[in-house]
């Protein structure tokens, strides 16, 4: 199975994702910056009016702004009218599944180009009430009436794998300063910072000082969250934008040289509560939506050069780095441990910092994980480029599970 015709990425823009930069802004502003980036980022140009449709992700934002009807609202603000325009709702993973939507309406021939974003204004909520958006998200008849939340629900995943495999937190430690570290050199990041950078920052508020990353993220200054999740296991509250171009290869070399291709579309729902599995270790539908990616993009774990992964907690990643086929089941954690996920290592994740250093505005996080593999594949990542990357994936997941994108990109 396959798109019946070949699908290609031609620019890639974003917004600084942020917690406070764009406090004065509301989503569609956000979104209008992003839109210009992108635009802006095609090499040979393009004219608004070659756009042909709208695809937008935007998942929770009937409760931190009041606002629904996105799709046209966004259409009308960024000069796209009257052009269709389409929300698309996934939880984290809403636009992830918008590029989906657009990479289909364009292969069917319904489309040539179609422009395609996501967005979510966060910070205007406090993070009691923003928790209480999110958990939206999750089963509200099974889970969220006894007062779970998403990190408790990571937190039962952590500990069943360290039950099962034996992994530790000092792996999942090993995740946010490999992604804290990636973060420091991007310069769109949340948090473009070291561990220990950050860490001392908020020790000296404390009359602290560390000398290196386990120093900090074991201290007071790094409190628990939920057993074993402590704050710098966690992603944060982040406002920001992000946008792709979506064309027809046959079009692509009329806008650049260089485009990116979407070579495997893969797309599987699980179950929305926790009980219902019988291995909290494991992502079901991460195991279904990458078998089908790489099928059609006739590749396996091995070929992929570089991944985003959805790390909305470290453990998450790890066990993503399992479940996409990189490493056994068991082995993510030492592999983190060892470096094999870092920049040069033989499998770089999350390059761009992940959901975790870079922020996590989670109506935006799926298409600013294609902007990052548009970048590496172009050879564009300045200081956390990827040696020789020809192949890329990207990993997304709606809340726990129940629903996840796997999508691949080749030069």
């Amino acid at each position: 199975m396959g798109l019946a015709r070949e699908v290609a990425i031609i620019g890639g823009g974003m917004t600084r994702f942020h917690h406070s930069l764009h406090a004065d802004k509301i989503s569609r502003e956000i979104f209008t910056e992003a839109i210009e980036d992108c635009l802006s980022s095609v090499d040979k140009g393009i004219s608004p009016a070659k756009i042909d449709a709208l695809v937008i992700g935007g998942t929770v934002g009937e409760f931190f702004e009041g606002q629904s009807h996105y799709a046209s609202l966004m259409a009308d603000w960024t000069g796209l009218l009257p052009i269709p325009s389409l929300r698309v709702e996934t939880a984290c993973a809403s636009s992830s599944t918008a590029v989906e939507v657009a990479a289909l309406g364009v292969a069917s021939g319904m489309y040539e180009t179609v422009l395609v974003g996501g967005v979510e204004k966060m910070s205007s909520l406090k993070t009691e009430k923003a928790t209480e958006a999110l958990m939206s998200g999750i089963d509200i008849a099974y889970e969220y009436p006894v007062g779970v939340t998403n990190p408790a629900l990571y937190a039962m995943m952590a500990n069943a794998h360290f039950k099962k495999y034996g992994s530790r937190w000092e792996q999942l430690a090993a995740i946010a300063i490999k992604n804290h570290h990636n973060a420091s050199l991007n310069p769109k990041a949340q948090y473009p910072s070291e561990v220990l950078e950050l860490g001392n920052k908020i020790g000296s508020k404390q009359g602290l000082s560390f000398k290196d990353p386990m120093d900090f993220l074991k201290s007071s200054a790094n409190p628990m969250v939920s057993y074993p999740l402590r704050l710098f296991d966690c992603s944060p509250i982040t406002d920001g934008a992000a946008a792709v171009l979506v064309t027809a290869s046959c079009n692509a070399k009329s806008y650049t040289d260089t485009p990116v291709y979407l070579s495997g579309l893969g797309h599987a729902s699980g179950t929305m509560s926790l009980h219902e599995r019988p291995d909290l270790a494991t992502i079901p539908a991460t195991l279904e939506a990458a078998k089908k990616a790489y099928a059609m993009a006739k590749i396996d774990a091995k070929d992929v050069d570089l991944a985003m992964v959805h790390d909305c907690f470290t453990i998450a990643e790890l066990i993503a780095t399992e479940d996409l086929g990189f490493f056994k089941k068991g082995e993510g954690g030492r592999a983190a441990e060892e470096g094999r996920t870092s920049l040069d290592g033989e499998i770089p994740v999350n390059t761009d910092g992940g959901l975790k250093a870079k922020g996590h505005p989670i109506g935006a996080t799926g298409v600013a994980m294609v902007n990052e593999v548009y970048k590496q594949l172009r050879s564009e990542a300045d200081k956390r480029q990827v040696n020789n990357a020809e192949t890329g994936l990207i990993h997304n997941v709606g809340a726990t599970g129940g629903t996840v994108v796997v999508q691949i990109f080749r030069k």
